[in-house]
């Protein structure tokens, strides 16, 4: 670490006026990107553990001001979120093993050009992007195939997206050279045994920044639990927190010192629901970052 302290500072001093000038202007305008995106999570954290009179007067900047933790008592004190956190679970760790199995498997034959169907399936793919059956139909087709009101509907249905796919199927035309498919022919390498034995362990970068994206979908999915579940102990975490919000709204019944303390506590579930729903995403990124700048750009240079 010192060597490399050294080697930097040396650099620098090496560096012309107007590169060091460049570096600095660089460094502070990244800064100010920086303060202008975490400065909103840093303050939905605060507010959590504010008192709401505070909030609303602008006197919460830096600390919490009148430190409680009601919003997050209302919140865990409903026995429902466990099973929603359960749920959520579920759905976002069976749901991106499938999504990433199906779009592998599509993304591969997809980048052989010598495929023969390559053409009318990716233009079949293409065109979903634009043009979609619509709300009603895709109700229908559901309670058809009876997946209505199961678990299964939040995971088969949004199997595969059409982005992740394209971002995939370019990563795979791009770091698989076709020398390598040739070689492995020659001594009798099927297609799929190449796929499993040597397109996926050299693809282990973009699976990497798929899981990611799909699973973070899958985390905050809300829309087809509200259509498609219609029992509440199948509801994702996201539509159980929706539901303590709107309890926990304040009427127009009841004494004023009771809507003002109805108030109160809608202001802090407010920040509360967004800190419990989006705490665990954070903790898991950083993890999965050293891949993601990599398989994205990759990704996305080659069509």
């Amino acid at each position: 670490m010192k060597k490399e302290r050294k080697r930097l500072h040396r650099s620098f001093r090496s560096q012309s006026a107007s590169d060091k000038a460049f570096d600095v202007i660089n460094y502070l305008l990244l800064g100010l990107a920086a303060l202008c995106v975490l400065y909103p999570l840093y303050f939905i954290v605060i507010a959590s553990f504010s008192d709401p009179v505070a909030i609303n007067n602008g006197r919460v900047s830096f600390w919490p001001v009148g430190f409680n933790t009601l919003g997050y008592e209302k919140i865990f004190e409903n026995t429902k979120i466990w099973r929603s956190y359960y749920n959520t679970i579920f759905y976002t760790v069976v749901g991106t093993t499938i999504n990433i199995i199906m779009t592998m498997m599509l993304a591969y034959p997809l980048s052989r050009k010598e495929f023969f169907a390559r053409k009318p399936i990716l233009f079949l793919v293409m065109f979903t992007m634009y043009f979609q059956g619509g709300m009603i139909p895709t109700y229908l087709w559901m309670n058809d195939l009876g997946l209505y009101n199961t678990p299964w509907v939040m995971v088969l249905l949004p199997a595969i997206n059409v982005f992740n796919l394209l971002i995939a199927m370019n990563y795979i035309s791009a770091n698989i050279p076709e020398e390598l498919y040739e070689a492995a022919s020659i001594d009798g390498c099927s297609h799929i045994t190449f796929f499993t034995r040597i397109v996926l362990p050299l693809s282990k970068t973009i699976i990497v920044v798929l899981v990611l994206y799909y699973g973070v979908a899958h985390w905050n999915e809300f829309m087809n639990g509200l259509i498609y579940l219609r029992d509440e102990g199948l509801h994702p975490l996201q539509l159980t927190l929706r539901s303590i919000l709107l309890q926990n709204q304040a009427s127009s019944l009841g004494d004023v010192d009771s809507i003002i303390e109805q108030q109160k506590a809608a202001e802090l579930i407010k920040y509360g629901t967004i800190i419990v729903s989006t705490l665990p995403v954070l903790v898991v990124y950083p993890f999965l970052q050293k891949h993601f700048e990599k398989g994205v750009m990759v990704g996305s240079v080659k069509g």
